[in-house]
């Protein structure tokens, strides 16, 4: 019953590892593509900073990249973060099992050199004879012979089982080590990925004491900015209002009538499946450029150099790279291709009953009422005077604002 005891033990010992090797082996995959994608943003965002440079020695543009850069790196370091607890799990579940098969082979020993020991005393040849040959009957004969052959098998079993532990503890201690020092190579980026991100900090407080001695300049920008807006969204909402004006004259005309809310939009049927299709995907939408990040977000913000100034951006800002090309996030129909001050040129994209914007354009490469696939190309993003290339992007359900953030793909 031991011996079976000990089996089981073993094999569990052996087996455990493997199920929990995979599970983490997963986990340990998922964050090496975390790291990866982390890396890939960095050196993204630090293309987009030379970008910049080259037009002026600081910028806002400058300062959105370097904050990508300080945002990606903490990233990076958490990335890191979780590594070593995931590695310091398995090395604690390594040290577990290394002590069960120290235990188990010191047990097994000790059973071991028990049954040396009981076998010294019918260590010979002429000791055996006469423990056979000294039964009471035939039968009691025939048990002790099959005794000592089962005894001497026990022997030579313990003797593999203690091969096997042995080997199983070493290779377990090899891991180990495997282990520690990952963790000290983990450590060590760690600590490198620190100081980077230091350095990037030290970079962020000098280009804000820069941008502060533009005081006047920068709010300058920020009223010519605001007045953009103002007269994007007015352009918007005459385009909505238009839009729904003309499909309830179209459901009219058809006998589509609803006595809906004058706030929607009356949708043929293969709009309300398109409109029904969009808002499905929500969370899972092309990005509108294939490179770059979210340099300001959805909503009121203050001002990252000018203190007391409160900005509203009713769409996301999208820093990418000079001659990057805009993309439709979905099929749909291009509604308005038209001429912002401040805005340069934008395009007006619906999708059912939702609105897609896509603002400072340098150029368009779509017309008015023309179909749109996914990935098709809409235009180019404007690079500004300060070599900053910002795609400003807003999405509308009928004449309601909505976050885009939270409907494309999460980078």
């Amino acid at each position: 019953m031991k011996a079976l005891y000990k089996s089981a033990f073993f094999l569990i010992v052996l087996l455990l590892p493997l199920i929990t090797q995979a599970q983490k082996q997963k986990s340990k995959a998922q964050l090496e593509k975390e790291k990866k994608e982390n890396l890939n943003r960095i050196k993204e965002a630090n293309r987009i900073l030379q970008q910049t440079k080259v037009q002026k020695e600081a910028s806002i543009g400058q300062l959105n990249a370097i904050q990508e850069k300080i945002t990606v790196q903490k990233g990076v370091i958490s990335t890191i973060s979780r590594e070593i607890k995931l590695l310091e799990s398995g090395m604690k579940e390594t040290e577990g099992i290394v002590g069960e098969l120290q235990a188990d082979l010191e047990s097994l020993k000790a059973e071991y050199a028990t049954m040396v020991y009981a076998a010294s005393k019918t260590a010979n040849s002429y000791n055996k004879l006469m423990f056979v040959f000294a039964a009471d009957s035939f039968n009691q004969m025939v048990r002790r012979l099959r005794y000592l052959q089962q005894y001497s098998e026990a022997r030579k079993k313990q003797v593999e089982q203690i091969n096997k532990v042995q080997a199983a503890l070493t290779g377990q201690l090899r891991t180990l080590e495997s282990q520690r020092e990952e963790k000290r190579s983990l450590l060590d980026k760690q600590m490198v990925e620190n100081k980077n991100l230091l350095s990037l900090r030290t970079q962020q407080d000098g280009m804000i004491q820069k941008l502060s001695k533009q005081e006047e300049q920068l709010k300058r920008e920020v009223a010519q900015r605001q007045q953009a807006v103002k007269k994007l969204d007015n352009l918007i909402a005459d385009i909505v209002k238009e839009e729904m004006a003309r499909a309830a004259r179209a459901a009219r005309e058809e006998g589509r009538a609803t006595s809906g809310s004058a706030s929607k939009i009356t949708l043929t049927p293969e709009a309300a499946l398109i409109s029904s299709s969009f808002a499905g995907n929500k969370g899972r939408l092309a990005w509108p450029v294939d490179r770059g990040f979210i340099s300001q977000k959805f909503g009121r913000h203050n001002h990252p150099v000018l203190k007391g100034v409160v900005t509203q951006n009713n769409g996301i800002d999208i820093q990418t790279s000079q001659g990057e090309p805009a993309r439709a996030i979905f099929e749909g129909k291009v509604l308005t291709v038209a001429s912002v001050p401040g805005m340069n040129n934008i395009v007006m994209v619906q999708h059912g009953e939702y609105f897609v914007v896509y603002a400072k354009l340098r150029t368009v490469s779509v017309k008015e009422g023309q179909d749109v696939k996914p990935k098709d190309v809409i235009g180019t993003v404007y690079t500004d005077a300060n070599g900053t290339t910002e795609l400003q992007f807003q999405l509308w359900k009928n004449n309601t604002n909505l976050n885009p953030e939270s409907w494309i793909r999460p980078k």
